[in-house]
């Protein structure tokens, strides 16, 4: 009994790590939303800059960058009140990020926010396959977008398989409880799972 309880915290630990490194990267997402004008300013000086690789080699790349930093300069310049879009990009990462607060003080009774995640990274793929077409992004820079949902899939199925037998025994816990005579929540001798990954 003490091993399994070991082995759960340790689980839980890997498991809440992982959640944090989602988190962490949804809140840079979210805060670097907001100055994209320095930002592509930034990363035009740095792309066409001497010795900078995409010059040469991705002269393609190079223009996209040009252009995406030319239209937000211009878009802030003539028209800054669609910048306020993008603001409201910026909060929706945030709050996202916000929602994992219940994921990570317990993972095991809210997995169901972190089977939505999951979905919510393979909606990247066709979002980025049919509308980036009728937006006029490049082939290439939508299998960069695509590849946010790719990269950020991968911890929450990582967490999801740590999960798993914690969450089959809190369910079954569950259920045993439901039934006739079965033990009750007031019993101090019957485990109560999600506090016991809380605690961990």
């Amino acid at each position: 009994m003490n091993d399994a309880t070991d082995n759960d915290r340790t689980a839980l630990r890997r498991v809440r790590r992982l959640l944090w490194v989602f988190v962490v990267c949804l809140v840079l997402s979210g805060l670097t939303a907001f100055p994209l004008e320095s930002e592509t300013r930034w990363l035009a000086d740095l792309a066409g800059g001497p010795g900078a690789p995409v010059t040469e080699h991705f002269p393609a790349l190079l223009e996209w960058i040009h252009r995406v930093r030319d239209g937000i300069a211009e878009t802030n310049d003539r028209y800054p009140f669609l910048a306020y879009g993008t603001d409201w990009l910026a909060f929706a990462h945030l709050v996202i990020a916000a929602a994992f607060v219940g994921p990570l003080k317990d993972p095991v009774r809210n997995v169901w926010a972190i089977r939505w995640a999951v979905l919510a990274c393979a909606g990247i793929i066709p979002l980025a396959l049919i509308c980036g077409p009728l937006r006029g992004i490049p082939l290439y820079w939508r299998f960069i977008d695509m590849s946010f949902g790719v990269v950020g899939v991968v911890p929450l199925l990582i967490v999801l398989r740590a999960l798993r037998p914690l969450v089959e025994r809190a369910e079954l816990a569950a259920r045993v409880a439901r039934l006739p005579g079965g033990p009750r929540s007031a019993d101090p001798t019957w485990p109560h799972h999600g506090s016991a990954a809380a605690a961990g």
